[in-house]
């Protein structure tokens, strides 16, 4: 090991010391650098106000003044991808050669099919859907604003290939296809977010209201943010810095019906026209028990956000610098679903000194004060990250991360500020990436990246132990387009080392140095291997691409599948961990064809993934064939579950067809299925299928959009969706691990506008209508935690019910000025 971290110290090293010698190498002219013209209405030549031109290599942008005019400056030489947006017109892609003062002119065409879509996730440089072998999904801000979420993955999770494991409403962790936890790498502010992800309650500290875009990458996708993403990358990408000599912002509110939740946002950023930038935002949400038609009120559902953030920026002729910081602060309820011989929900209370239980009050579920049990969450992320222009043309990106986290679980309603459960998660990311100059149109990027972590527990119970641990890979990637196919891969060679730190408590579950009984083992485990991808994608003409993809991809275990030893509260479990795993290996092929028309769009994709060593936590069972049930640190009963390994086997895919008619041209009807299927290999009837699999599921939208209403209204917007997810048979039932789910079909509608003011044709606020599952149908997503919740005694239904009819009410209003 110590070999290793030497080599992986010195690489860094070299290239620091590389960037340093070109400090000073920058051509001088690139002062001069700059991109400038006027976007325009192709039809009527009129200019579009507000457009957003874009550079996504260099993290720059501007938006088109009233006139369309925009302005770019500061610009190093070579050659870039621009993308051009408006709402309501296809986002436009075109490489530009920079070199001195460059003018450009843009012409944008409506339509409601988005055909070359910028993608940043996985890759070494910016490209097109067009030209990526692999399946990306993106959506933008405009969409999360039409669509009710109540946390960043639930907002994604209805796009094609993803789900989400959820506890209530606060806590949803991604799923791509049929893969989670470890499996997903989150990128968010450009380094991968470390915050216990392990855990089924345990959320994605990220605020849903900082966010310009969300890209999705599906498949084994680690070559350039490191090892564990078998299933793939979500990229959540912030707002960047405003164009010179403006600042710009926003004011949102949002309320929800169901659980009352109440959102306020703002933010506001501003560029000078000497490059330097900066931004602040801040999020206050809030949000008492939700609601459905079995279950009435979820006692505990609860739960507050406060979030708040800013930067620091430079963008200079040699490059660009920019300090980011992000504080995420969450309380939320734990369910635990208990409930007296009447079905009614119960609560812990002190009386007179003694702990005691009472029924919950209508009072209690409309209170926006939690009580216990409940979490105690504060993710605090800097990161720093820098362009340098060398003068051949390449680029030296250095990005360096410190990500702190605490995590409390409190349930002691007689200390209902002591913690029970603490974790304390820090974490330094570090990355070093040199774009080499375009050779022969090669792009290629060499690198290291990883991170040091130490964690360290406290509180009174125990379930994970303390670590150490330190990771680095160095990879290289790249790709070049032959007219009509382009070609891309590369190679990461990849290693990671924990330390697991002992635990010894005395009878009083008091830690002690030496005598007392072993709660957690001293062991050293290490980690390595190749990962490495190769994929075409193939312009057959100007409507059709086909995609071909392999990829190898790789995941040490995580430090509960390694060590836990306790209860699990959140999963309403207790878990054991097995020291002996070993690393899970994927090899995945994907095959994808994409069908682009004025007035059609279809995309098909179908995959393949093989896993060596895949790891999943069964319930254990007792001599007399019952749940194993652990005494210690176990009162409320909870059945054990103990992690192993088999090699399994994943297949499915996904299918979108999006038809715009003509001459309806407004009407936009989409259908998209996902489907995943699992076998483990030598499984019995029992244990063919793999746990935690999300069923089949067809989206079916006809919407209108409006961009012109009359009046002051424009980009309006109205549809209706229904939402059809298939029963989940195919479960792993052996020692009643899990249980099969019951399909279900929701209806969801929304309708949207923005109002206008007729003289400058700038926006005034935005409103968005929504409404989700009209019908109020009560459902269990086969993915829900909650399903496993004690049964209501009166009804005989098992475990808790998912969210009822819920409406909702979004304004946003922008800020622009000079």
């Amino acid at each position: 090991m110590h070999y290793l971290r030497v080599l992986y110290t010195a690489v860094f090293i070299s290239l620091l010391s590389y960037s340093s010698g070109f400090a000073n190498l920058y051509n001088g002219d690139d002062a001069n650098n700059s991109l400038s013209g006027t976007v325009t209405d192709k039809a009527s030549n009129g200019p579009l106000p507000g457009a957003t031109v874009y550079l996504p290599d260099l993290h720059i942008g501007a938006s088109a003044n009233t006139q369309g005019q925009y302005e770019l400056k500061n610009l190093p030489k070579g050659k870039y991808l621009v993308e051009v947006h408006y709402i309501g017109y296809a986002a436009f892609t075109e490489v530009i050669q920079i070199d001195g003062s460059t003018h450009k002119d843009f012409s944008l065409s409506e339509t409601l099919l988005e055909k070359n879509e910028v993608v940043i996730t996985g890759v070494n440089l910016a490209t097109t859907l067009k030209k990526t072998p692999t399946p990306v999904s993106v959506v933008r801000k405009e969409y999360l604003d039409a669509n009710i979420s109540t946390n960043i993955v639930d907002a994604i999770a209805k796009l094609p290939g993803v789900s989400q494991l959820t506890t209530g409403p606060a806590i949803s962790k991604p799923f791509i296809r049929g893969l989670g936890y470890n499996r997903v790498v989150v990128v968010g502010d450009g380094v991968r977010q470390e915050g216990q992800q392990w855990g089924d309650e345990h959320g994605i500290e990220i605020d849903d209201y900082n966010v310009s875009r969300v890209e999705v990458l599906k498949g084994p996708s680690s070559l350039v943010y490191g090892s564990d993403a078998l299933a793939g990358v979500v990229n959540i990408v912030p707002p960047g810095a405003v164009a010179a000599g403006q600042v710009k912002g926003n004011v949102a509110a949002n309320y929800l019906s169901n659980n009352g939740q109440i959102s306020y946002h703002a933010d506001i950023a501003g560029t000078s026209k000497g490059g330097f930038s900066w931004s602040a935002f801040g999020t206050q949400k809030f949000a008492h028990d939700y609601k459905n038609k079995y279950d009435g009120y979820v006692f505990n559902s609860k739960f507050k956000n406060i979030n708040y953030g800013g930067s620091l920026g430079l963008n200079k002729q040699w490059g660009s610098s920019i300090l980011r910081f992000t504080s995420f602060n969450q309380e939320l309820g734990l369910v635990e679903g208990d409930r007296n011989e009447n079905g009614q929900f119960i609560k812990p209370i002190n009386n007179n000194g003694q702990e005691d239980e009472a029924v919950a009050t209508n009072d209690d579920f409309k209170s926006y004060s939690i009580g216990v049990p409940k979490q105690k969450i504060t993710h605090n992320k800097l990161v720093w990250d820098n362009n340098l222009y060398l003068h051949n043309g390449g680029r030296l990106g250095l990005t360096l991360g410190y990500q702190w986290n605490r995590r409390k679980e409190l349930g002691n309603v007689l200390e209902p500020d002591e913690p029970e459960l603490f974790l304390k998660l820090n974490t330094f990311n570090y990355g070093l990436k040199y774009y080499l100059p375009e050779m022969n149109g090669w792009q290629t990027t060499i690198g290291v990246n990883g991170m040091q972590q130490k964690n360290n527990i406290g509180g009174e119970e125990y379930l994970i132990p303390a670590y150490d641990l330190f990771d680095a890979g160095v990879f290289a990637v790249t790709s070049k387009t032959f007219d009509k196919l382009t070609l891309s891969g590369g190679l990461r060679f990849d290693n990671r080392h924990m330390n697991i730190k002992g635990l010894q408590l005395n009878d009083e579950g008091v830690p002690v140095d030496n005598g007392g009984e072993t709660k957690f083992s001293t062991f050293d485990r290490n980690f390595s291997n190749v990962s490495g991808s190769a994929g075409i994608s193939y312009a057959a003409s100007e409507q059709v691409t086909l995609k071909l993809n392999a990829a190898r991809g790789f995941r040490a275990p995580n430090v509960s599948e390694l060590a836990a030893n306790g209860v699990h509260e959140g999963t309403i479990k207790y878990e054991y961990g097995n020291s002996d795993l070993k690393p899970e290996v994927s090899t995945q092929g994907d095959l994808g064809v994409e069908f682009n028309s004025q007035h059609i769009s279809l995309t098909a994709s179908v995959f393949y993934n093989h896993i060596n060593n895949f790891i999943f936590a069964r319930k254990l069972v007792s001599v007399a064939g019952t749940d194993s049930i652990p005494v210690d640190d176990n009162e409320d009963g909870y059945a054990a579950f103990k992690y192993q390994q088999h090699t399994a086997n994943l297949y499915g895919g996904e299918f979108m067809l999006d038809i715009h008619p003509h001459p309806i041209d407004w009407l936009h009807f989409e259908n998209t299925v996902s489907y995943v299927r699992t076998a483990i290999s030598g499984g019995t009837d029992s244990t063919k299928y793999l746990p935690n699999i999300p069923a089949a599921r067809w989206l079916s939208e006809l919407k209108g959009n409006f961009k012109k209403v009359g009046g002051v209204m424009q980009n309006a917007y109205v549809g209706v969706q229904m939402d059809r997810t298939f029963a989940q048979n195919d479960i792993f039932y052996a020692y009643q691990t899990e249980t099969a789910t019951s399909g279900y079909t929701l209806l969801n509608a929304g309708i949207g506008t923005d109002f206008i003011n007729r003289k400058s044709n700038k926006v005034l606020f935005s409103l968005h209508l929504a409404a989700n599952n009209l019908t109020d149908v009560a459902y269990q997503n086969h993915l829900s935690r909650l399903k496993y919740a004690a049964v209501n005694e009166v009804t005989g239904r098992s475990g808790v019910y998912n969210m009822g009819r819920n409406f909702s009410v979004k304004v946003v209003v922008p800020i622009d000025f000079k």
